[in-house]
């Protein structure tokens, strides 16, 4: 049934790389479906990327070529604004979303921490595809959100495609989860994948870079911290904690003892790279390390770049939901599903 008069919804863009560059695309493909089954008609404001700004970004947005717009298409469009100021732009436009898809940073949170520390303090919405800034401060953003009657949402930062934070939140609204473990990186799991088949470390990360799976620079992926990352998102907005990354103890893929690759083997278990949280009498505990699961574990069969995760409820019982595209698209649909859900149908 098509909904009359859809209510405008301003996006802000902070960021053209891959996530941002596959956002602004989706919006384009979905923006009849968006009018039609929601009652929203997303339009952008403005386009941040380093060096200025487009703005408007109406006129990038209307042309049959527009998914494929890149970069460089922003800087040579009449509209570039090198001078582009994001609280210029907040400041001369109804409130609306402030998309954060810039690079992280996990120590300092910037520069999306000032981003959408801004937005909010302005009476924006945010939905963030990246992680630093919820890292460093997701006590004060949470905060200043509610001050502010705003929403934050972060769907894109812990785990993207897969559903972690609509299950922990809204499906198991009423039960106490005592404990949460993820499979939450699809580099590393296909690694490890590619690794139980009997490929090497080397072998398979080459292949996963080959394919687009792997970054660049894979460190955060390898070393655990994005793992580590979204598994404190998840344990501090379902769970209520107050976890830092400082607080868990984080183990990567990148030194693997061989011996534990052969005791997978012998006895049969499958090797994961694992984050967990867990209640035990009123404490909690995090971390991430490789682990050794029994092949009858709801995340034993989550192979090649899914994602999976469990809950431990004392009501529900135990709740796995897996799958989830590990790419650009995947993260920017969770940015779209965010910012429907931003506003609640009538």
């Amino acid at each position: 049934m098509k909904i009359a008069d859809p209510k405008s919804v301003p996006i802000v863009l902070m960021g053209f790389g891959n996530v941002g560059r596959a956002f602004f695309r989706l919006v384009h493909e979905k923006k009849d479906l968006c009018r039609a089954r929601y009652g929203l008609d997303p339009c952008f404001p403005a386009v941040f990327e380093v060096g200025g700004a487009l703005i408007p970004a109406k006129s990038f947005l209307e042309p049959a070529d527009a998914p494929e717009s890149s970069v460089s298409d922003l800087v040579r469009n009449p509209f570039w604004n090198p001078a582009g100021k994001l609280e210029d732009v907040l400041a001369s436009h109804s409130p609306g979303v402030l998309v954060e898809c810039t690079p992280t940073n996990l120590k300092t949170g910037e520069p999306g921490l000032a981003h959408i520390r801004k937005a909010l303090e302005m009476g924006w919405h945010v939905a963030t595809a990246s992680k630093g800034p919820l890292v460093v401060d997701f006590k004060g953003l949470k905060a200043l959100a509610l001050d502010k009657g705003v929403s934050l949402k972060f769907s894109g930062a812990a785990a993207a495609a897969l559903p972690t934070l609509d299950v922990g939140l809204y499906s198991l609204a009423g039960t106490q989860v005592s404990a949460v473990e993820g499979v939450l990186n699809g580099t590393t799991n296909f690694i490890l994948t590619r690794m139980g088949e009997g490929g090497s470390y080397a072998a398979a990360l080459q292949e996963a870079r080959e394919r687009g799976i792997a970054e660049p620079d894979p460190s955060l992926d390898v070393g655990g911290w994005d793992t580590a990352a979204k598994i404190m998102l998840i344990a501090n907005a379902v769970m209520g904690t107050e976890f830092t990354l400082a607080d868990l103890s984080v183990t990567g893929i990148t030194d693997l003892s061989p011996a534990l690759l052969v005791r997978a083997e012998s006895e049969g278990k499958i090797l994961k790279l694992l984050g967990t949280v867990r209640r035990n009498e009123g404490t909690y505990s995090a971390g991430v390390a490789p682990t050794l699961l029994d092949p009858s574990h709801p995340l034993a069969a989550v192979n090649g770049t899914a994602k999976g995760v469990t809950f431990w409820t004392d009501t529900m019982g135990q709740v796995t939901v897996t799958g989830g595209k590990s790419d650009p698209r995947g993260a920017a649909a969770a940015l779209l599903k965010d910012i429907i859900n931003i506003f609640p149908r009538d």
